[in-house]
């Protein structure tokens, strides 16, 4: 397996793309390890990864998500947490780690909300005085909600990979989002603070009751998905039809959608949802030599030489899954790692669903984990600070993110008292 891991970081260090990195590297060891006949299966290994009917919620909840940020409810949601806390000191960057939580409800993916709300938020934080590099390194962060906070793409293919109930995933989701919000809130109010940034004039009632009546339809996605799940009513590939269904009525009613924007959405769904499929499907060539070759219980039996102790496996597997998490996008690691990461479930006997938790936020955290985070340098490229110092504000916010993955990973309960609770 050597030459495999040789041709694959080869080709990535090179700059070629993961999708064909991945279907190279399999086919090409294919080869070298006198296997060479199998390549003619790989067509149909192709297709049986992609061929799922769950799978269909992948572009639905894209194009929900792109339906309500070309509608306007990206501009509504801003205006909604400027209304909530925008009079408290440095008002804005509590602002932007709201409108991250309430933007991940309706996107579920990392980069599409810290490029659609740091083209709004950085500027502005920077007008009202904060440092640019602070500002992006919050925007950064903050949007690492985006993949934890119901619908998540990322759970939606970690629940297809592995099996474990889409729903159940969703629902454990929510407190690691909140924990990281909360923990975000407290220390943008002490920077706030420390550092003396201004105080905004508070909005009047009616405009807060004003902007919340505009906001709430929008921000009642998660909550009809999640119980229309619950209650038998959909399963979550018709939930994502209904919440595309849903897009489509709020923005038609708030005549914020046309067909040129419908037509827009249309095109940035299709185009990233090609991409998320074609990874999956190269990915399955990985799979099925990992497989041919037992890869996952080699690596079980050589980290069982070192240890057997269920912590320290489950921190090995934290620091593999970070690191990967700042060169990879989580659902290559997903894809590439799944038969590795149940054989470690099983080994530390994880309940499937926290387990599942645990392994997304890895993932998504190391999107904004110095040095190669991608999350980092979308916020640098917009706010125009050079990496290096974007980096050095998101140090403590990514600590806290860390904190709040150690709690789910040593605490049962957080992620699992609304799965059982529930379902």
């Amino acid at each position: 397996m050597s030459a495999f891991f040789v041709i694959f970081a080869g080709l990535l260090a090179s700059g070629i793309p993961i999708a064909l990195t991945l279907g190279i590297a399999g086919t090409a060891y294919l080869y070298l390890s006198g296997n060479g006949m199998m390549v003619l299966m790989l067509p149909q290994r192709m297709m049986a990864g992609i061929d799922q009917f769950v799978l269909l919620t992948i572009p639905l909840f894209l194009l929900a998500g792109a339906l309500m940020n070309v509608g306007g409810v990206t501009d509504r949601i801003v205006h909604f947490a400027r209304a909530m806390v925008g009079h408290r000191r440095g008002g804005m960057s509590s602002v932007s780690i709201l409108s991250s939580g309430f933007f991940a409800g309706i996107s579920g993916s990392a980069t599409a909300e810290a490029s659609a709300l740091g083209s709004i938020l950085i500027p502005t934080m920077s007008r009202q005085g904060m440092p640019a590099a602070y500002a992006a390194a919050l925007i950064a962060v903050a949007s690492v909600m985006g993949p934890i906070i119901p619908p998540s793409i990322t759970m939606i293919i970690y629940g297809v990979l592995s099996g474990t109930s889409i729903g159940q995933l969703f629902l454990a989701g929510i407190a690691p989002g909140i924990g990281i919000a909360a923990g975000l809130l407290f220390y943008a109010s002490w920077r706030a603070k420390r550092d003396g940034f201004p105080v905004t004039e508070r909005m009047v009632g009616r405009d807060r009751w004003k902007a919340t009546a505009r906001t709430l339809p929008a921000l009642l996605l998660p909550a009809i998905i999640l119980v229309g799940i619950k209650a038998g009513i959909f399963t979550p590939t018709e939930a994502a039809a209904v919440a595309v269904g849903y897009a489509l009525i709020i923005g038609f009613a708030y005549r914020d959608l046309n067909l040129r924007r419908l037509w827009e959405a249309l095109i940035a769904t299709t185009l990233v949802s090609a991409s998320i499929l074609f990874i999956t499907s190269m990915a399955s060539i990985v799979s099925f030599v990992f497989t041919l070759e037992q890869v996952p219980q080699r690596i079980a039996d050589m980290v069982l030489l070192l240890t057997d102790n269920p912590w320290l496996i489950l921190l090995l597997l934290n620091l593999f899954l970070l690191i990967l998490g700042m060169f990879l996008e989580p659902i290559s690691i997903l894809i590439l790692t799944m038969p590795i990461l149940l054989k470690f479930q099983a080994l530390i006997g994880m309940d499937p669903v926290q387990f599942g938790t645990v392994v997304v936020l890895n993932v998504v955290i190391g999107m904004a984990t110095p040095p190669v985070g991608i999350l980092l340098f979308i916020a640098s490229a917009i706010s125009g600070e050079p990496v290096t110092k974007v980096i050095r504000e998101a140090l403590p916010l990514v600590g806290i993110c860390i904190l709040v993955l150690a709690s789910i990973a040593l605490i049962p309960a957080l992620s699992l008292f609304l799965p059982k609770m529930l379902f």
